[in-house]
């Protein structure tokens, strides 16, 4: 590179003071929803929390639907991290499946942020929908490529398309193979199937926790997911044939 090449990548001032401005009126977006619950930010309490007018904040977030879709996004690209800071420590216990060393920081980080999971994955908000394609999409996707990577490793296509799980339906197929080739698109049907099972299982715990369903566990929570975590991924490889 070039040194006139290096200058013209270095961000103005301008640029450098926008960029500042916008995490603050997002770390004062996720305050209000911590204190107040998703579906009741307010550009305008979010503007007077900063000290700024409406109008001003504008010039950052042209609607309310876009500081929605930067929140979800940043919300998505914390928790993934949060992920892969647990896979990235797996090898301090490898007793464990990593799966189950990505989904046990995928249930920390949600406790640890219960309005913010809510925001991802509670009801809608109200006249909200994310940009097709989008930035929420791609930091799902992310998502996804994490678990993906970790339940399906050292197993190739062909053992996941003979997988032992019912056939799908042709439209399913033909529904499967229209999907982004970065994301559930570049597995089998069967792998799909197993894909989607054991990510509705493991959410489907965590959002129990969150909201309180199973606070009659005590302090027995983590155990009993770590458990369950262990046997989902038992029952996944058991259905995958050896090469």
């Amino acid at each position: 590179m070039s040194p006139t090449e290096a200058t013209a990548k270095v961000p103005t001032l301008r640029e450098r003071r926008r960029a500042v401005a916008t995490q603050e009126i997002l770390g004062a977006a996720e305050r209000h929803i911590v204190e107040n619950g998703p579906h009741a930010l307010s550009l305008r309490a979010v503007a007077r929390d900063l000290g700024m007018t409406v109008q001003a904040l504008y010039h950052y977030f042209a609607s309310r639907d876009d500081l929605v879709t930067a929140l979800i996004t940043k919300a998505y690209e914390d928790l993934a991290d949060a992920v892969l800071a647990a896979v990235d420590r797996a090898h301090e216990d490898p007793s464990v499946p990593r799966l189950v060393h990505a989904a046990e920081g995928y249930r920390r980080w949600a406790i640890a942020h219960p309005e913010r999971f809510q925001l991802i994955y509670g009801s809608p908000l109200r006249g909200y929908a994310a940009p097709p394609g989008g930035p929420t999409t791609r930091a799902l996707q992310r998502m996804s490529g994490i678990f993906q990577r970790e339940l399906f490793a050292g197993f190739t296509t062909e053992q996941l398309a003979a997988a032992d799980m019912p056939g799908p339906s042709p439209e399913l197929i033909a529904h499967l193979g229209q999907l982004s080739p970065s994301g559930l698109g570049v597995l089998p049907p069967a792998g799909v199937h197993l894909l989607l099972r054991a990510w509705g299982h493991m959410h489907g715990l965590v959002v129990l926790e969150v909201f309180g369903h199973t606070s009659f566990m005590g302090g027995h929570q983590a155990e009993v997911f770590r458990v369950s975590m262990s046997h989902l991924v038992q029952d996944v490889h058991r259905r995958i044939p050896t090469a």
